[in-house]
């Protein structure tokens, strides 16, 4: 029996003991008094009723208690042993846990309360998973994306170096090409590590519809070039609360990302509403639709829907990382659908 076990088992124990002790003293000492009095004055001497009273109630009540003793330390070790059991059990699943298998998890049973202690273990246990998944992840993706373009690097150094690859403009252009791709990697998690530092960013009011076409201004030429129609219903008057580098960086994110998946000949629509003490962004765009098994993962750091894809179209999968980072610090919050061909991207503000 464990430790925890043992104490609620003496516990009860004291606590039967306690009332035997009770219910003997006024048995034995007043009843056995009150017994010889009612006896004498019924014309039995003092001897003969306390001889009766010894061969009839205490030998009875002696036994009695005995009986009761040995069936509350009975009762008492069950019931410690059931209180306790599910509490052993997901101490050995935490003990588990903790030397790194990840899957268990631990029954919820016995008691209402240990029941609930179980289950609120088991969804912790599943976080934990959870983030030790995104964790190795985010590792093995940050190392490819590192290692693409310095492999490219180093290859064009050494081909320079040898004398294999002309220093022309083309290979600088290469080459600087690559060193553009580390530096954008860089200024990326830069941006995840400071929305990681900062609690108290200032948030001021912003014009939503001025925001967005500063916004789209910066990169219309891009959608011109491929062909890709973009229009705004964002009606005048919508005001949110957010930091303005912060929207500034949401919005060019969403934007560069649906440029990234919009085919030529697309169209791209982004439009704004308030409501409810909130003002909701959204950018939608024509094209390929985001598989349901992957829609709640677009967020993630490095996630990227088609793990074939390479970097110039399906980008280093932080974009939108950051975008549910930066606007979460604003006390916002983000949310994606795919479907019918269009996929919608969304964040909400205070307004």
């Amino acid at each position: 029996m464990s430790g925890t076990a043992l104490r609620i088992a003496l516990a009860s124990m004291a606590v039967a003991a306690a009332a035997v002790a009770i219910v003997s003293v006024g048995v034995l000492m007043f009843g056995a008094d009150t017994f010889q009095r009612l006896m004498v004055e019924h014309g039995l001497s003092a001897e003969a009723s306390r001889a009766m009273f010894d061969e009839s109630v205490t030998v009875f009540f002696l036994l009695a208690t005995a009986g009761a003793a040995a069936g509350s330390a009975l009762l008492a070790i069950l019931l410690a042993r059931w209180l306790t059991a599910p509490l052993d059990r997901i101490a050995d699943v935490a003990t588990r846990i903790a030397g790194g298998e990840r899957q268990v998890r631990a029954p919820d049973q016995g008691p209402r309360e240990v029941a609930l202690l179980a289950r609120s273990f088991n969804q912790m246990a599943e976080r934990l998973e959870e983030q030790e998944r995104m964790r190795a992840e985010f590792i093995a993706n940050a190392a490819h994306e590192l290692r693409t373009p310095l492999t490219n690097l180093v290859g064009y150094l050494e081909a320079l170096r040898d004398g294999v690859v002309a220093p022309t403009q083309e290979t600088f252009a290469s080459l600087r090409e690559e060193a553009d791709r580390l530096v954008r990697l860089a200024r990326s998690l830069d941006l995840l590590a400071l929305g990681d530092r900062e609690l108290g960013t200032p948030l001021v009011e912003l014009d939503l519809r001025e925001a967005v076409e500063m916004a789209v201004e910066l990169v219309l030429p891009q959608f011109e070039r491929r062909g890709i129609a973009v229009s705004l219903e964002v009606p005048t008057g919508i005001v949110g609360r957010a930091n303005p580098d912060h929207l500034a960086q949401v919005l060019a994110n969403l934007l560069q990302n649906a440029l990234r998946y919009t085919p030529s000949g697309g169209r791209v629509t982004i439009t704004a509403e308030s409501g409810d003490s909130v003002a909701t962004v959204s950018v939608a765009n024509t094209g390929e639709e985001i598989p349901a098994a992957d829609l709640p993962h677009v967020f993630e750091r490095f996630y990227r829907v088609d793990k074939s894809r390479d970097r110039a179209r399906g980008g280093a999968g932080i974009g939108l990382a950051i975008v549910k980072q930066l606007v979460e610090l604003g006390g916002g919050s983000v949310g994606a659908e795919s479907r019918a061909g269009l996929t919608r991207v969304w964040f909400r503000i205070p307004a």
